[in-house]
C-alpha cells in the first residue's frame, strides 16, 4: 500500500511548542517522530503556515526547525478550496468565524489525503464535523476524510502496527 496521505492543521504543529499543555505537547513531539520515518505523505496549507507565523519570534522559530526535520508538500488555498469551505459554513457545520478551519479541511478533501489530524476538538475533531465532513464529501463526490487526533494514530502505530483503515 503506498503512503498515506496526512493533512495535519496549525493546532498539531503549534503542539510541538505548547508548554501550558506538556501531555499533549509530548504526544505530538512523538507524533512528529513517526512523521520522520516518511511512512506518511504529509501535507499542510498556506493557512497553516499563515497561522503559525502569528507567534512569538521564539516559538516560531521552534516550530519552523520542527516543520524542516520532515518532508511535507504546501497546498494552496484556491478558489475550490474556499467554494468548499463556504459550504460548511453554508451547512451549518461551522460558522463563519471558524472559516480558517473550514479552509483546513477543505484544502485536505481537495489534495485527497486520507485523513486530517487535528487537536482542535471545538471545531474539526468532533461529530458534529465529522459527520459533516463526510456528508459534503459524500454530496460533492470526494472521498471520505477521516478526523483524528494525533493520539490515536500513536495508538494504532504503538500497538498494532496498523494503520486506521
Amino acid at each position: 500500500m503506498s503512503n498515506w496521505k496526512v493533512y495535519l492543521d496549525t493546532s498539531v504543529v503549534s503542539y510541538l511548542d505548547q508548554q501550558d499543555a506538556p501531555e499533549k505537547m509530548e504526544e505530538t513531539r512523538r507524533f512528529w517522530k513517526l512523521l520522520q520515518k516518511g511512512e506518511y505523505d504529509v501535507y499542510i496549507s498556506d493557512v497553516v503556515i499563515r497561522e503559525i507565523n502569528n507567534n512569538t519570534p521564539k516559538k516560531l522559530d521552534v516550530l519552523l526547525k520542527y516543520l524542516d526535520a520532515i518532508d511535507y508538500t504546501v497546498v494552496e488555498i484556491s478558489e475550490n478550496t474556499i467554494k468548499l469551505a463556504e459550504k460548511f459554513i453554508d451547512f451549518g457545520i461551522l460558522k463563519q468565524k471558524s472559516f480558517d478551519d473550514c479552509q483546513h479541511i477543505a484544502a485536505a478533501i481537495l489534495a485527497n489525503c486520507d485523513l486530517i489530524v487535528s487537536w482542535n476538538f471545538k471545531h474539526i475533531v468532533n461529530v458534529k464535523t465529522i459527520r459533516g465532513v463526510k456528508a459534503i464529501s459524500t454530496l460533492e463526490g470526494y472521498k471520505d476524510l477521516l478526523i483524528y487526533p494525533p493520539s490515536i494514530l500513536l495508538e494504532w502505530e504503538e500497538n498494532t502496527n496498523e494503520h486506521p483503515v
